[in-house]
């Protein structure tokens, strides 16, 4: 098996081999960007380009953003990303489609076997946490044949702010992947955070970003994890580590390039992974204090019965136990790790579950508070330390070496990231070389020149949806074959009253100039230029009747799709003009 080899056609006709591969870059499925991981970075670039992210610059929320530090400009994105978007992975925003066809599809260029493997739409479980849950009922799955799997299409920044349109949603949503190539792209244009200082991550089940500001920001779909965060035991943070935690991260993609565990070949620059790869294991590391300890029994809840706590009320000593406290602490502004603040947190806690005497079998939190005192530098590495430690445990030999060992994988958690000393170095021909201090125009005519030489300038463009600046059949090609929610939305309108239907929705395209909505963006969110809808009428028809002899003809103000020598109009207003037999 070798990696792909990227063939950059600009807007001239591309090679009929690479339609499907380019098509790709309009439709953005997991399992797409999965074989061809250059995609990844193309939709990071897209959303740099779209107006869309540079309008928010001017919104008021970030006004006079570039006098905070980075971190202070990175919780601003934060919040203003969690008040615009949802989390959506409904099974039926994009539709489903079956692994035999998927597999067929990308067998000239992944094994079956290593998709099976590595890709968790077929077949892949993870490690025992994702093989525990049942991954196919966790997604909703399982109510279908075990060959159906989702599309699951990752979203431009427009098909997710179009998500209001949609029935039963307030705001714009999109998915995981989604989310982080928009976070990418806002980083750099809103927060002018150097794309340099940018990683983002994919494993078999979710897409994250590290940051290396500070001691690193990681971003989890609408949210970030800083060092303190990834440490403090809460079951928001237990569900940013689970990805990490639990798989081997498939594909790094990086300004300068990627490293998937798939290809033995990497664009990456290497001096950038190494720093990448020091930076995020340093940030999954701490070391072990009482702070820690108590952070740990917050996550590791069953443990929390082994512990207790003492208190002095009215002048008399008492007693509780752990998980009365942090039952308590849920609600409350005060934290059992924090001694400053420990003595509030017990005063708010119901007399009744105090008792006069020390709870029988329990390690008191405070004996710990010594032993920490006696040493400041806990290494549970080390015999010695974890031997000391035991001897504060008064509870079973087993139970307390159970409980260290459970310590050493909460303090410590090692990336299982590719090895790139494994990997055939083939670096790019040019960087991209997009400074903050860029304007859009200026980065778009930066890419524009590096598209013949930088395959992932050239996809950026067919992500970015330009039919102005791209060879349209990649675009026609998704439409055609990538589009089943269209199709299932209209299974029980007439020929004709389909062709009503869609002239009476609403004539506004999602995307701005001769960019195009794909026909499930249009029937979605009820909305389109003539030409997207005059393209949705295709893919619907061409569904319906497969050999019906379909052409498009469009000119700068209209859209005319021709079905069996019938004439169907649309208005459009994107300034195109094209003549295809589909």
């Amino acid at each position: 098996m070798t990696y792909p080899a990227s063939a950059v056609a600009s807007q001239d006709a591309l090679p009929d081999n690479l339609v499907d591969r380019y098509s790709c870059a309009i439709t953005l499925s997991d399992m797409e960007i999965f074989v061809y991981p250059e995609l990844l970075y193309s939709l990071v670039l897209a959303n740099i380009m779209s107006p869309v992210v540079w309008s928010w610059r001017d919104d008021p929320w970030f006004a006079k953003i570039d006098k905070l530090n980075p971190y202070r400009r990175i919780l601003r994105l934060k919040q203003f990303i969690m008040d615009r978007y949802d989390f959506n992975l409904d099974l039926d925003s994009w539709g489903l489609t079956r692994k035999d066809v998927e597999l067929e599809r990308f067998r000239p260029v992944m094994d079956p076997e290593v998709i099976a493997r590595s890709n968790a739409l077929f077949g892949y479980t993870g490690d025992k946490y994702y093989f525990d849950i049942d991954i196919r009922r966790h997604f909703g799955l399982d109510k279908y044949d075990s060959e159906i799997i989702p599309y699951w299409k990752t979203e431009t920044v427009e098909a997710m702010d179009a998500f209001c349109y949609r029935e039963g949603y307030q705001k714009g949503a999109g998915e995981c992947v989604s989310l982080s190539t928009l976070y990418a792209a806002a980083l750099f244009v809103v927060c002018r955070i150097p794309l340099e200082q940018i990683f983002l991550m994919a494993t078999p089940l979710h897409s994250q970003n590290f940051v290396t500001v500070n001691d690193g920001i990681m971003t989890n779909n609408r949210r970030i994890v800083t060092k303190n965060m990834w440490f403090n035991g809460t079951a928001l943070t237990a569900r940013a580590q689970r990805a990490l935690r639990n798989e081997q991260v498939t594909l790094v993609a990086h300004c300068s390039g990627h490293v998937h565990v798939v290809y033995p070949q990497a664009t990456i620059d290497s001096g950038a992974y190494q720093r990448f790869r020091h930076q995020l294991t340093d940030f999954m590391r701490t070391e072990l204090s009482e702070e820690i300890l108590c952070n740990f029994l917050r996550q590791h809840t069953a443990l929390q019965s082994c512990f207790q706590l003492q208190h002095v009320r009215h002048g008399k000593t008492y007693w509780v136990g752990a998980e009365n406290v942090y039952r308590h602490e849920r609600g409350s502004a005060f934290k059992v790790g924090d001694r400053t603040t420990r003595d509030k947190l017990l005063d708010e806690v119901d007399e009744y579950d105090f008792q006069p005497q020390p709870l029988a079998g329990r390690i008191a939190l405070e004996r710990l508070e010594d032993f920490f005192k006696r040493h400041p530098q806990v290494d549970l590495e080390r015999e010695s330390v974890q031997t000391a430690l035991l001897q504060e445990f008064d509870c079973d030999q087993a139970a307390a070496c159970k409980l260290i060992e459970d310590l050493r994988s909460f303090i410590r958690v090692q990336p299982r990231l590719p090895d790139l000393q494994a990997k055939e170095p083939v670096p790019t021909a040019e960087p991209l070389a997009l400074g903050v201090d860029m304007e859009r125009d200026e980065i778009i005519e930066q890419l524009e020149t590096l598209r013949r030489h930088h395959p992932v300038a050239d996809l950026a463009f067919y992500a970015y949806r330009d039919l102005g600046r791209c060879d349209w059949r990649p675009f026609v090609h998704a439409a055609l074959t990538r589009n089943p929610v269209c199709a299932v939305g209209t299974e029980g309108l007439c020929d004709d009253t389909l062709i009503e239907t869609l002239q009476g929705l609403t004539g506004e395209s999602i995307y701005s100039d001769a960019r195009l909505a794909q026909p499930d963006e249009v029937w979605n969110f009820q909305r389109g230029d003539g030409l997207e809808r005059a393209l949705c009428l295709a893919a619907i028809w061409r569904r319906r009747h497969p050999h019906a002899d379909l052409a498009l003809q469009v000119t700068p103000g209209q859209a005319r799709l021709v079905v069996d020598g019938r004439s169907v109009d649309f208005p459009s207003c994107k300034g195109l003009s094209q003549d295809l037999v589909l």
